[in-house]
Order: structure tokens, then sequence, then C-alpha cells
């Protein structure tokens, strides 16, 4: 009875018409945010607002939620602000803007910027495990299942993770708008970012004046099932595009061929690589395997710089045997995609995805011919029949309708959200314009001219004056024909 008792006022708050909160001001001191690599500081006011971890209990425990606002260079700056939503899910906001601020420099003039490390990230009570990464690799179910129990009883002590979901996440977003007296905001959102950004818009429209949507996760979808079908989408355009360029397929012939061939390699045996780390300088030994090469293949399709080495990359393991490139760039882009928080993640995919999969028709035999195969469904399964389900507002993976300005960006090759997903969301908006950059990956805020059009948009918050000629001249960068570079 008792559970069933919290579960109805559970119910009754998730269902509640939202209301404003009667926040006390957040006060906000001189602080800096650290690039996660240290390699850049950035200025900022900084502050904590306490909220309940389970909503439905406000006297219980609390949490502190990191409240960053980079102010406004101008004097005269303007009343709505722009709040950056990072992705993952799993990311800070704030370690998130320290690597990408230059692209905000326009916006940032006139508009303070708000970063707000969502509750399980950064400094907000972060849901981090401690885990061998290397050994995951090559985990089995009961590995799985092991170090999933461990990570729970190592956050038990501090978070009861079922809260740490997107339903109750906006609630804190608009806890820290209403502290920081802000009528209304402006939202930039990447990745799983998008669906925070998309349901903050669904629950609180009238505090919304535009928002930016940047590699689009549609309400409607289900994380998981189609990440290694999209995954091997891209690859196979990244790989037609160097043998469509002359030069490229002068220098590797048809890369499929390599990528073929290195993957009846490696299902084969694996690979010793003996290398310096390429950030220490320390020796390392890797066995390199399959589940290496498909790390590399999939966040190197991330961004259109390290797409344009895996042609080499490739060529170089399946023409000459030389895995060293290959393994070096498997360590770089473990660290370059380090720091999200593998809890926090948990907590959002397990309770809002995952009791969504026996609804679909999963096709294990085409997701077993990709480099990923059916490992991201079968891990998240497995870690999903142990991790607490949190609170998922009824309507969340409803179709989202709005009449608020929006910009959705896309990358043709996007390995994790591809255009037809921003088309899928753009459906619902009454202003929506949709830009997609040829060749380029996931996440379009570092591409040329982003920028300037990011600011563009919000002067005006609407689509029908966006001028996107400097979008159609975006260019990736060229493929590598050698270790020093593309060719001239």
């Amino acid at each position: 009875m008792r559970a069933a008792f919290s579960a109805l006022a559970l119910g009754a708050w998730l269902t509640a018409p939202p209301g404003v909160y009667a926040a006390p001001a957040l006060p906000l001191t001189a602080c800096v945010i650290e690039h996660p690599l240290r390699l850049s500081v950035l200025a900022a006011d900084c502050g904590v607002l306490e909220v309940p971890e389970n909503p439905a209990a406000p006297q219980g425990r609390q949490i502190g939620l990191h409240v960053a606002r980079v102010p406004a260079v101008s004097r005269r700056k303007l009343a709505d602000p722009l709040f950056v939503l990072a992705g993952g899910p799993g990311q800070a906001a704030s370690a998130f803007y320290a690597t990408v601020a230059g692209a905000f420099e326009r916006v940032h003039r006139e508009r303070d910027i708000v970063l707000i490390d969502q509750r399980g990230t950064g400094s907000s009570n972060a849901l981090e495990c401690a885990e061998d990464e290397d050994r995951l690799y090559r985990a089995s179910e009961a590995e799985v299942a092991a170090a999933t129990r461990r990570c729970l009883a190592a956050l038990g002590a501090r978070a009861e993770v079922a809260y740490y979901t997107t339903s109750v996440a906006v609630t804190d977003l608009e806890r820290v708008r209403a502290a920081l007296g802000y009528e209304r905001l402006n939202l930039y959102g990447v990745s799983y970012g998008t669906r925070v950004a998309q349901h903050y818009l669904r629950r609180y429209p009238a505090r919304v004046r535009a928002v930016i949507l940047d590699g689009v996760v549609p309400p409607q979808l289900v994380i998981g099932p189609a990440i290694a079908l999209d995954a091997e989408s891209a690859l196979r355009r990244i790989l037609a595009r160097c043998a469509a360029e002359a030069q490229c397929r002068a220098r590797f012939g048809n890369p499929q061929d390599d990528y073929q061939a290195l993957r009846v390699t490696l299902r084969q045996r694996t690979i010793p690589v003996a290398l310096p780390d390429p950030s220490t300088g320390e020796r390392q030994h890797l066995e390199f395997n399959l589940d290496h090469l498909a790390s590399v293949l999939r966040l190197g399709g991330y961004s259109a710089d390290y797409a344009a080495l895996l042609p080499l990359l490739l060529h170089d393991a399946a023409a000459r045997a030389d895995y060293t490139p290959l393994a070096a760039q498997f360590l770089l882009l473990q660290r370059a995609y380090e720091g999200l928080a593998v809890g926090m993640h948990n907590s959002v995919l397990c309770a809002e995805d995952v009791p969504r999969y026996d609804t679909l028709t999963i096709d294990r035999a085409a997701l077993a011919q990709t480099f990923i195969g059916t490992a991201a469904v079968d891990t998240l399964t497995t870690i999903c029949r142990l991790w607490p389900r949190g609170p998922v507002d009824a309507d969340f993976h409803a179709p989202l309708q709005s009449v608020v300005p929006a910009l959705l960006l896309s990358g043709s090759e996007d390995p994790v959200t591809p255009p037809q997903y921003a088309s899928q969301a753009a459906a619902g908006f009454a202003h929506a314009r949709e830009v997609v950059l040829a060749g380029f990956g996931h996440g379009q805020l570092t591409a040329p001219c982003v920028g300037r059009l990011l600011a563009q948009f919000l002067a005006h918050a609407s689509v029908e004056t966006l001028d996107l000629r400097c979008t159609s001249l975006a260019r990736p960068m060229p493929f590598f024909t050698s270790l020093n570079g593309p060719p001239p």
C-alpha cells in the first residue's frame, strides 16, 4: 500500500500542469570554467541551487545543481539568455561549453549564456562509475551485469539513481530559470540535449523564445535499436565519398574493400599492438580486436576531421598489416570522448528507451551485419534489467507540436542522429528550418559559419529571415592520403 501511494503521488507530480516555481534568488560568484583537457579557462559567475532529488519528497535528500552564467559582453545586453544543453546523455554542460565556446562568441556579445550541469553530470552529483574500459570491450553478459551491480552499489550511498531522468531534469531547468529571474529564454541543445530542449518546450512553452536543435533526437525516437544501422550507413557514405574523389581513390582504391578485409581478419584473431601512448608517450600494449575497430569507426564518424583519417587507417591495417595508427587513434578517441557520467546515462536510457524495445521490431540479423553488431542493444538490455527505472512523463514520446521558431542542424554523414531524425522533429514545428551540412558528422556547432547562423537566428527569432548561403560553402576536412595530411 505504501508503494502504491508513493507511485500515485509521483504520478500526480508528473501529470500536474506545470507552474511557476517560487524559487529563491540564486546568488552567483566569480568562477572559471575549465576545458576538460586543461587547454583553456573561461571567466563566469557560478552558483549552486539545491533541489530535491525526489520531487515527490521535497523534504528528502537534496542535490546541488551547478549553474554557471557567462555574462554578455555588452552593457546593454538583451533580456533573454541562451541556455546550453549538453549531449550524452551524461555530459556536463560546463565541460561541453568549455570546448566550443568560440562558436558562441557572436551570441555572447549581447546575451548571457547559462550552463546547468544536468542532475547526475559534472558538478551536479555526477553518477560516475569507475570501470576498466578496455576490459569492458571484451565483457560477457555476466561481466556487464557484475559491473552494473558494482556501479549501483557505489552510487547508492549518495544517490537514488531513478530520479535522474529527463522528465525530472526539465523541472530543474525551470527552477534555475526562475531563480535567475529570466522571463523567457532561448535553448541550444546538442544530441541528447535536443531531447531535453524539446521536452522543456513541451512542459513550459511560454518560457521559450527560440530553440536550436543540433544533431536532433525526435521525441518519438527510441534510442538503441538503430544505433548500429545508422553508424554503418554513415561509414559507408564516408568511404563512398573517398572513392568518388580522384586523389583519395588513387591512393586507396575502394576503401570498402579495406574495411571488409579488416573485419574478416579481426573475426579470426586479435592483433597484438605495442605503441607509445599518443598523449603521454608511455608504452601501451593492445590486443586489437573487432570491438576496438568498432570504437574507432563509430567515434571517428562523429567529426569530419576524424573521418578524414578513416580510409588511411583502414588501408594501413588491411593492406600493410600496420595496426599502430589505428590503435593510436583508438586511444585518442577514447580520451576525446571521456567525461560521460555512465550512471546518469543508464538512468535516462533505462527509463525512457529500453522499456519500449518490446514495442519495436528489432532486426537482429541486420544488426549483426554491422560493425557494432547487436552489442548496443544487448548491453543496454542487460544493464537495464538491474537499473532502477525512474519517472517518465506520459506524453514523453508523443510528437511535439510548437509555434516556437526552431532551427534544426544536421550533418549528412552523422552516425548517431542522421538528417531524417531532424525532419521527423521539424514536422511538429510551425516555424522550422532544417540545415544539412554535406560531409559533416554529429553536431554542427564548430562547422564553418554556423556560429554566425546561430547569432542571426537568435537576433530575430525567425527562420524566414535566415541567410543560409554560407552553409552551402562549408566543406569537410579533405581525406588524409598520408599521415602528413591531405594532398596539396
